[in-house]
């Protein structure tokens, strides 16, 4: 139950700390103090939501089905190892965030865009419900449940600590190096993920 948590929390950790367009607006709304945490709590609630789709249904369906089982595993390994290839290119590259200001906005427009970013990120998608959900499936029983609740742990951690610390952050994440680091260690996590599905499926 612990390992499949802790894989849980660490692949979820490594793919929504990655640079795109509802990290940024959290952390924008975070850096001019605008309904931040109500922010990142809808945002917690989507993944919550998304999460719990993919490891009942889409979990549920691969956990029946072994070569499923093991098509995710393999699939996801690829996926996993494509992504953190990618964060390594973008540490060696360097990138940066800016966070502009502008207009002061509402609650109900700050939720709306919050909603936007979220539902209509075709990566949100695919990291929670087919790939978190997918993976989850390579578990059996409660051990689903344990990986879904690790992937939502890392989310609740992540949104919180970044509305929190996002007035702090926003100087430093002007810098290329820190998005440099920030990437590279994404990279390391995603990577560890590859490797100990690749290790599981080659063991069984």
């Amino acid at each position: 139950m612990q390992t499949a948590m802790l894989q849980g929390f660490g692949m979820s950790a490594g793919l929504i700390v990655a640079i795109g367009a509802q990290n940024a607006f959290v952390l924008g709304q975070a850096v001019r103090r605008e309904h931040h945490y109500p922010v990142a709590a809808l945002c917690l609630v989507f993944d919550v939501l998304l999460i719990g789709l993919g490891v009942a249904g889409a979990g549920a369906l691969v956990a029946t089905h072994p070569v499923l089982a093991s098509a995710a595993a393999w699939g996801g390994a690829a996926f996993v190892f494509w992504y953190g290839l990618g964060s390594l290119r973008s540490a060696l590259r360097g990138g940066s965030l800016r966070a502009d200001g502008g207009a002061p906005l509402s609650l109900g427009r700050a939720l709306l865009l919050t909603t936007g970013v979220t539902l209509l990120n075709p990566h949100a998608w695919l990291d929670t419900v087919v790939l978190l959900g997918s993976v989850s499936g390579t578990f059996e029983g409660q051990a689903r449940w344990f990986f879904g609740l690790g992937a939502v742990a890392a989310s609740a951690l992540w949104f919180f600590t970044l509305s929190a610390g996002g007035a702090r952050l926003a100087p430093l994440f002007r810098r290329p190096a820190a998005w440099r680091v920030l990437d590279g260690a994404i990279c390391l996590i995603m990577w560890s993920i590859a490797f100990s599905l690749v290790r599981g499926e080659l063991a069984g």
